[in-house]
């Protein structure tokens, strides 16, 4: 018998996020330019600060170091934060390049 926490939930992300600080600008369909400020990325999504006009699933273009143009659509915002899930995964290679780039510090110890 399992006497450990119930959870209602339960942390699906698995890779690693770095943080940044990349003043950027979002490009939307209908919204236009919209002026951001990434403070952590991973090889799969990035978290934003500041209030993003969005819903849930709307996406948006983004430039990054290394990387280049990648579409991104709105995974949850709250409190001035916004986390996006990017179109497709960073190869290794060019994530590494592009963390370093932004001066990004690595993973908090313990995390993946």
């Amino acid at each position: 018998m399992s006497r450990g926490a119930k959870l209602a939930v339960v942390e699906k992300r698995q890779a690693a996020r770095h943080v940044v600080s990349h003043p950027t600008i979002a490009e939307h369909r209908h919204l236009g330019d919209i002026k951001t400020h990434i403070v952590n990325i991973s090889a799969n999504g990035f978290m934003t600060e500041g209030e993003m006009p969005l819903a849930k699933g709307e996406r948006i273009t983004v430039r990054l170091p290394v990387i280049g143009r990648i579409e991104a659509h709105l995974i949850w915002s709250l409190g001035g934060r916004a986390g996006f899930q990017l179109e497709r995964v960073i190869r290794l290679n060019e994530f590494n390049q592009m963390v370093e780039q932004l001066g990004g510090s690595p993973p908090p110890f313990g995390r993946r």
